[in-house]
């Protein structure tokens, strides 16, 4: 049987792997979870992580706690397979009051919301962190 949400699928992994307290979780990898992986380092969301290219290539993503707790608080998809959501720039919403982040999907790459309103351009919700 295919996947056919593979993002909501590495956001679950993420909160399972949390909720389990491991320092890392393994994911099947793809161009656009290694983009999303980088706007999670960026933003200090996760330690870091790292991309093997073997039979089955593997993102291994190292989590991030903080005192014991996590330090991703929510992570949901915004945008699924049955309804697309795409917003203008000026229309992306503010995760937290600007707190927490709105992964947003462009023709000029994957980023935070403060950066594509910066740049100007709208595109599909990805997924919100915070």
């Amino acid at each position: 049987m295919s996947m056919q949400d593979t993002l909501a699928d590495m956001f679950t992994r993420i909160r399972n792997a949390q909720m389990a307290k491991k320092s890392t979780v393994e994911i099947p990898s793809s161009r656009t979870k290694l983009a999303v992986a980088q706007v999670l380092k960026d933003e200090g969301y996760i330690a870091d992580f790292s991309a093997d290219s073997e039979l089955k290539p593997t993102l291994t993503i190292e989590l991030k706690y903080f005192e014991g707790q996590p330090v991703i608080d929510k992570i949901a998809r915004v945008s699924k397979p049955g309804l697309r959501v795409y917003r203008a720039a000026n229309e992306i919403p503010k995760v937290k009051g600007g707190l927490g982040i709105m992964i947003v999907s462009t023709n000029q790459g994957i980023m935070t919301d403060r950066a594509a309103r910066q740049a100007n351009v709208g595109g599909e919700l990805i997924g919100e962190v915070s």
